[in-house]
């Protein structure tokens, strides 16, 4: 079965900027679409971006402008560049496809905070 499994977490102030990866085991990433999550404290788990196998993507409208999602088939990797980060972003960060039909990862913690 294919594990994920997300870092690059950490603390920032904001305005700062991260970028969290994603690598599987298996080789999803050049056949799935795929997508970064996030949970914060007590909400749901929600979208962040999404990126196709014809390499559009797309954003939810709280990180449009400032992150930017990419991924490199040929490492197995998924990436998430995160700029101007603001405390309203802190939460555990997921990768899975866009039908999250994998198991989840541990996931990465981003706490932005002064």
């Amino acid at each position: 079965q294919v594990q994920l499994v997300e870092s690059g977490g950490g603390l920032v102030q904001p305005g700062g900027s991260l970028r969290l990866s994603c690598t599987a085991s298996g080789s999803v990433f050049s056949s799935n679409a795929m997508a970064w999550y996030r949970q914060a404290p007590g909400k749901q788990r929600e979208l962040v971006a999404r990126i196709f196998l014809g390499g559009s993507t797309n954003y939810a409208d709280s990180v449009k402008g400032r992150f930017t999602i990419s991924r490199d088939s040929a490492k197995n990797t998924l990436y998430l560049q995160m700029n101007n980060l603001k405390p309203e972003d802190t939460a555990v960060y997921y990768c899975n496809t866009v039908d999250r039909y994998l198991v989840w990862g541990q996931g990465t913690q981003v706490t932005v905070s002064s």
